[in-house]
């Protein structure tokens, strides 16, 4: 199912990210580190209960939102030179990813309402 698996990679995600977040300067691990990390549990949770939702559509939608500031917040680490470019492309393609499956996964629950 296309929900797991998009649960799984936010999962993993998570994992990843926490790893670079623990690296970041204190300035930054406290504020901007802190929102994405957030960020991400949250969108973590939305998914899992998205799942169980029986109308689905406005969590995943407002999840669609959430994984748009975690892609700005991404940019920031590179724009501030806290992130290479090599781990920047990494990390915005995770995150491509769980936006395609998301927005999969919004298709169908449109297309069940039609």
């Amino acid at each position: 199912m296309k929900e797991l698996s998009v649960i799984q990679k936010t999962y993993d995600c998570i994992k990843w990210y926490v790893l670079i977040v623990e690296r970041l300067p204190k300035i930054h691990k406290f504020t901007l580190g802190d929102r994405i990390i957030n960020q991400l549990y949250d969108l973590l949770e939305g998914l899992i209960k998205a799942k169980y939702a029986k109308n689905k559509l406005p969590q995943l939608e407002s999840l669609n939102i959430q994984i748009d500031i975690l892609r700005y917040q991404t940019r920031i680490l590179l724009d501030f030179n806290l992130m290479s470019v090599q781990r920047y492309e990494y990390a915005i393609k995770i995150i491509d990813e769980i936006g395609i499956e998301l927005g999969g996964w919004i298709k169908k629950q449109r297309d069940r309402e039609t």
